[in-house]
């Protein structure tokens, strides 16, 4: 008998459906027939796949209301967060690729040298992997599913994806959603389990994994595709510092830290998980946090600003990391408060760099503030990290801004603004060191999702190249002035001077015409040298 997972509201506990789980011959059947639905959909012109795809945009514009409801009963977000965090970067995504997908997949011509390769071309052509294996988690499961679920089609590719046990509703619907696209049977389709599916899943070999979860599991994931070998793409986690100077906006810095850290309850990848301010406006930063946070308003009324947890487990590392500083002499401006799934927001300062919420990720709301005394302290307390996911810095001199922004050890920065910067569709979005690697987003991140095929073609008359045998020291000497002639010293019509019986010889594997052609090339070069 199938075993079964039961999904419940995180709004009431009240349960939404049950599930069964995949079993690894239903996995291994759903990777033989997405292998045919690639192939079909490889060959579709990536102009018709543009057309096709982006009829999504309208069918999610028709359905808000219950993509809101479906999504809120998984997450515990509250309604704003859902459209922000959820659904308008689905849109953004698909309104980019609309414009610009087929043009980054074009092949593209690259320059030959008439000298090494005459009456040649040379191209580059992009080729989807084929099927595509997506794990995703549970914070952000419509966007973090969907958004790679899409470039991958985009490119070409078929996929098989598994939610986050937590969000199988999330997973129900966009199947939902996409069934009323024109798309090849089996073209994407869903998997159910824990992590031994994953596992499956991964076993199964499908030609590319993109993971979204923490680094434990990432490791893992990794481990596994190297087995057989499968290449990865890993958006693990991050501990994202927000560097704030004296001559910052402290009114717009103060309300970007606390919607850096506390949008989603803390429950984002690029959450501001330590926050670094200059000593000279240290003091009053806190105290305006101190007041600002005791505002925020916790729950699902219709001014909440903060959701729930989603899962109830995610609350034994922020108590642990919030207990932690304050036994090693931070301040809080509130106890820890837990109410059913709703966990109150809190700011710590006086913290230190050797605290457990200032090394390891939290995923709740927590905001740890530290002070620096210099530009230089500021940049390597940022970057004394295991993580590099993202990061913002704040002042009103622009260009110090940017210059310590292009210091930071991250994938990904921006300047006097927060979080917003990965919604960008048209940037490419992923990590460094701990917080993972690849990219997606952008033409950088459609790209990620096929491989790259290099094509030379040649249309020579010759029976024989120069650089084919038989081989002998005279043959050494013109390769020789020939390497000479294309990178040596001096002038081009000085190496050619010097060169000119190399030149000669090469010429002496030619036609008549060719012979002409490379005694064009030369006087050609010279002229312009000239």
């Amino acid at each position: 008998m199938s075993e079964e997972l039961i999904a419940r509201s995180v709004l009431d506990e009240q349960i939404i459906k049950s599930y069964l789980v995949s079993s690894t011959t239903e996995i291994g059947e759903a990777m033989s027939i997405a292998r045919c639905a690639a192939s079909a959909w490889d060959k579709t012109d990536p102009k018709q796949r543009v057309i096709k795809l982006t009829q999504l945009e309208v069918i999610i514009l028709a359905e808000l209301d219950n993509i809101t409801e479906v999504i809120m009963a998984a997450t515990g977000k509250v309604k704003t967060e859902v459209i922000l965090g959820e659904i308008y970067p689905v849109l953004a995504l698909l309104r980019y690729y609309k414009k610009n997908a087929a043009r980054i997949l074009s092949p593209f011509s690259v320059h030959t040298s008439p000298l090494l390769f005459p009456q040649a071309n040379a191209r580059v052509e992009r080729r989807a992997y084929g099927v595509v294996a997506i794990i995703s988690p549970w914070n952000f499961p419509f966007q973090l599913t969907l958004n790679p679920l899409l470039t991958a089609l985009f490119s070409g590719n078929a996929v098989i994806f598994k939610m986050s046990e937590i969000s199988l509703p999330v997973g129900e619907l966009i199947i939902q959603l996409l069934s009323g696209l024109n798309l090849p049977e089996a073209l994407v389709q869903q998997v159910t389990g824990l992590a031994t599916t994953g596992e499956q899943l991964i076993d199964a070999r499908p030609d590319l994994v993109f993971f979204t979860g923490s680094v434990t599991v990432g490791r893992a994931v990794m481990a596994r595709a190297a087995q057989h070998p499968i290449p990865v793409i890993l958006e693990l986690g991050g501990k994202d510092a927000m560097l704030v100077f004296a001559d910052a906006n402290l009114e717009r810095a103060v309300k970007a830290a606390l919607y850096g850290a506390f949008s989603n309850s803390g429950q984002v990848c690029v959450s501001v998980e330590r926050c670094y301010v200059e000593a000279e406006c240290y003091t009053e930063f806190v105290a305006l946090l101190k007041l600002a946070v005791t505002e925020l308003k916790v729950g699902h009324g219709d001014k909440a600003d903060l959701g729930a947890l989603t899962t109830l487990k995610q609350f034994a590392v922020i108590e642990a990391h919030y207990n932690d500083a304050l036994a090693k002499g931070a301040k809080a401006s509130s106890p820890l408060r837990l109410d059913g799934r709703y966990v109150y927001p809190v700011v710590l300062w006086d913290v230190t760099q050797d605290m457990l919420l200032m090394r390891e990720e939290t995923f709740g709301p927590l905001l740890p503030i530290m002070a620096f005394n210099t530009e230089q302290q500021a940049v390597k307390l940022a970057n004394d990290s295991d993580f590099g996911l993202n990061a913002s810095v704040w002042s009103t001199d622009i260009t110090k801004a940017e210059r310590v922004a292009r210091q930071l050890q991250v994938g990904n920065w921006a300047v006097n603004d927060v979080i917003k910067n990965i919604g960008h569709a048209g940037l490419p979005f992923g990590g460094c060191k701990n917080s993972g690697f690849g990219r997606y987003h952008g033409a950088e991140g459609l790209r990620q999702f096929s491989y790259t095929v290099a094509g030379l073609t040649s249309r020579s008359a010759l029976n024989v190249e120069p650089n084919w045998f038989p081989y002998s020291n005279k043959r050494y000497r013109e390769m020789l002035g020939f390497v000479d002639f294309m990178f040596g010293s001096g002038s081009l019509y000085q190496r050619s001077v010097r060169n000119w019986q190399a030149l000669q010889a090469f010429r002496g594997y030619a036609s008549l015409n060719l012979r002409q052609h490379w005694q064009n090339l030369v006087i050609f070069f010279i002229g312009r040298s000239e």
